[in-house]
């Protein structure tokens, strides 16, 4: 019953996520890509496909190095990815080229999704976190295609909101074959709603098989020579709410370090312009990414591009990552943690808690609870070397010692669809 109504009311508000769409797109043309496949119409696949589903861009990049490894074992296999969002999208063509097919993911009605199924004929559909969408999976079961769920975490928040509705999550949970998880607490939590305990597993986090290569480097390197020996930290994936936060806490840092650089990377490219006229009204001297600006006289440098935080990062001296110091939840810490970084983190990090857990047992990150906390200890870190190498090698080595889940996830697909 709640299956239905849950699908009967997805159908009324499906006329106005239309008209959202649209009215956005105004604005962001990108949103109005892509609207009939969000409906199910998509091109026709000549071949079963390997379907690999992001939502957005942080997934996205965390199933690059799965999507990849798919590609080198089976070379005459097509792979499709889906996301739900214009970055994500973006964000997969810039990684993968033309060696993968792309579409948008549809919207969760039940013709939409069983239309969408129907003409991609996937073999296996493989989801990245724990995006569960009822009638897209109900669609896969009916034609017999086993649903993984990929590097699958769930907080202890969102398995509270799925346990008021056990027999919507319930059936849902047992439909997918298997559920890798990245850690023990997560699996627990799965199998708390409803997951069969023998289809999950606990693989570790895919994040954590990230690496940087040479080219990186150097393109870091060349950046940043280009800005002079002056201090430089990075707050990264930040939310409108966190912004001002983070100028404020700057002002305090040039207040000790007057040559300190931000680079200020805002998580969604509609917001760059609003931030960079903020970074204005608040008198500091800008220069932008998008035009090449040289930031050796700037006070902030503004990073209104996709898909260079990974570069970015390999500029900086400390990091600070978004989406915490606002209710959020924060994103993937692993990242500037794999350049060797320090990271610094606000106290809102339920989405990523397993990773900061760990990284806070490494002795790895420092968490601050505001403006005043993190200019303190970013200033302490900037102004202190030889203790920010420290935490940065200490990052680094929890990243090296969890690293494995890719191979051990691989694997896993394999098997089932050996199992077809």
């Amino acid at each position: 019953m709640l299956h239905f109504l849950y699908s009967q009311l997805f159908r009324l508000v499906l006329p106005f996520l239309l008209i959202k769409l649209w009215w956005q797109g105004r604005r962001s043309p990108a949103l109005r890509q892509g609207w009939r496949e969000r409906l199910g119409l998509v091109a026709r696949s000549e071949q079963p496909v390997i379907w690999v589903h992001a939502v957005s861009v942080g997934e996205t990049i965390a199933a690059a190095p799965l999507v990849r490894t798919i590609l080198e074992r089976n070379p005459a296999q097509p792979v499709l990815t889906t996301a739900m969002t214009p970055t994500g999208s973006e964000r997969a063509r810039a990684l993968f080229g033309d060696r993968v097919q792309y579409a948008y993911s549809p919207y969760d009605t039940p013709g939409s999704a069983d239309r969408f199924v129907e003409r991609v004929r996937p073999r296996i559909l493989v989801i990245m976190e724990t995006e569960l969408w009822p009638n897209l999976i109900a669609a896969c079961e009916l034609r017999g295609v086993p649903v993984c769920l990929i590097n699958a975490r769930l907080s202890e928040r969102s398995a509270q909101g799925y346990e008021r509705v056990p027999s919507l999550a319930r059936p849902l949970l047992q439909s997918i074959r298997w559920i890798a998880a990245q850690a023990d607490d997560d699996a627990q939590r799965f199998c708390r709603i409803g997951a069969r305990p023998d289809r999950v597993s606990v693989t570790g986090s895919v994040k954590f098989d990230i690496d940087v290569d040479d080219e990186q480097r150097q393109s870091a390197e060349r950046l940043r020579s280009e800005w002079g020996n002056r201090p430089v930290w990075i707050a990264a994936s930040t939310h409108d709410g966190e912004d001002e936060q983070l100028l404020e806490a700057h002002r305090r840092i040039q207040s000790r370090l007057p040559e300190a650089l931000l680079v200020l990377v805002p998580r969604h490219p509609e917001r760059f312009e609003a931030v960079g006229a903020l970074i204005r009204s608040k008198g500091f001297r800008l220069a932008l990414r998008s035009r090449n600006d040289a930031a050796r006289g700037a006070d902030v440098y503004l990073a209104d591009t996709m898909g260079e935080l990974m570069l970015l990062y390999g500029t900086a001296d400390v990091a600070f990552v978004g989406g915490s110091l606002i209710e959020r939840g924060g994103h993937n810490p692993l990242e500037p943690a794999a350049w060797g970084l320090p990271v610094v983190t606000g106290p809102h990090v339920f989405n990523f808690d397993t990773i900061y857990q760990q990284l806070s047992d490494g002795e790895a990150v420092i968490e601050v609870a505001s403006e005043r906390s993190l200019a303190e200890a970013v200033e302490q870190l900037l102004a202190e070397p030889a203790q920010a190498r420290r935490l940065g090698d200490n990052a680094r080595a929890v990243v090296e010692a969890n690293r494995g889940a890719l191979h051990r996830i691989v694997e896993g697909i394999e098997t089932r669809l050996a199992d077809q």
